[in-house]
């Protein structure tokens, strides 16, 4: 895996932290992973695993 450097508005991250606090995700980490793989599942036309 590569390590991504991303800007995120305050708002997004305090979403991320209650998801996490929330016990929907176990870090930031894999929420962020999770959301990237939906969008591209949803936009792009193949499939990422």
């Amino acid at each position: 895996m590569r390590v991504v450097t991303v800007h995120l508005p305050e708002a997004y991250i305090e979403a991320i932290d209650a998801l996490v606090k929330a016990k929907r995700y176990p870090n930031r980490a894999e929420a962020i992973r999770m959301a990237v793989r939906d969008f591209i599942r949803t936009e792009a036309s193949f499939g990422v695993e």
